[in-house]
């Protein structure tokens, strides 16, 4: 049970720091670009990124952790059953609100188009409605895909007819994001290398080159070492699924069976297309 507890993701923060890495949320590298220059943020950073796919009130954990390591995060919510509201209540859960008072940031983790059947102005309304309620909590500056993976559409394919931008947003991470710059690690499948059986949470065009470079870490542990032994590059996303990072035993073993199921799941999808 030591990975994807809270206290080993309490050690990779740590870890990062000691090794002089800022933490930063990923409106804070949206705001520092600099167009002439690419970068105006010096030195060595980290953007933490967490797309909450389930059990909101769980990113709480992960959101005091890094307060009270002086590192701030972007925290993206869904909308329905597994996101931010039940049925009719539309109104911000406390623990979001909370994530909210410790300084974080958060924003819309859309799947419009997945969720309205690959109807593009069907999808671009649901994506203004729900835009402006979490406005009503929070000035949302950036939003993110929910991958789907087992639906047929993807949702980021709506801004090839519509602008984000317009709506008073700065990024959305696979769109604004240097990856010729910024490594990328994530969580997806449960482990760091989980692009293998990711249908849509990876970065096709790079990924080859990181592979070659050495750049891949199975376990939290391995990636400890890593930045230990300084192999990390200098500026790294890192995006993770709250709902995975549990010291409660019980749920630790739930998130472990089920995602091994949706690891098995995925591949096959992967080997469909």
């Amino acid at each position: 049970m030591r990975d994807f507890s809270l206290d080993i993701y309490r050690e990779l923060l740590e870890g990062l720091q000691a090794k002089g890495y800022e933490l930063v949320s990923y409106s804070d590298y949206c705001r520092n670009i600099d167009k002439s220059t690419n970068r105006n943020i010096e030195g060595k950073f980290v953007i933490l990124r967490h797309d909450v796919d389930a059990k909101p009130a769980n990113s709480l954990k992960t959101a005091q952790i890094e307060h009270s390591l002086g590192a701030k995060a972007s925290y993206y919510f869904r909308t329905g059953e597994s996101g931010c509201y039940k049925g009719s209540k539309l109104s911000l859960p406390e623990s979001v609100r909370a994530i909210v008072a410790l300084g974080h940031e958060i924003g819309y983790h859309y799947e419009d188009m997945s969720l309205c059947g690959g109807d593009f102005e069907k999808a671009y309304d649901h994506f203004q409605t729900w835009l402006d309620y979490f406005r009503q909590y929070y000035a949302v500056e950036t939003i993110c895909m929910h991958g789907a993976p087992t639906s047929q559409y993807d949702s980021k394919d709506l801004w090839q007819r519509y602008d984000y931008k317009k709506l008073g947003l700065i990024g959305e991470p696979y769109f604004d994001t240097d990856f010729s710059d910024v490594f990328y690690l994530t969580d997806t499948g449960r482990c760091w290398d989980g692009y293998k059986v990711s249908v849509r949470d990876k970065i096709p065009q790079y990924q080859d080159e990181w592979t070659a470079r050495g750049l891949v870490w199975h376990t939290t542990n391995e990636l400890i070492s890593a930045i230990e032994h300084d192999q990390l590059p200098a500026h790294v996303m890192i995006t993770t699924h709250p709902q995975r990072w549990t010291n409660n035993k019980g749920e630790w073993w739930k998130e472990c069976v089920l995602q091994n199921a949706k690891n098995i799941v995925k591949r096959l999808l992967i080997i469909m297309k």
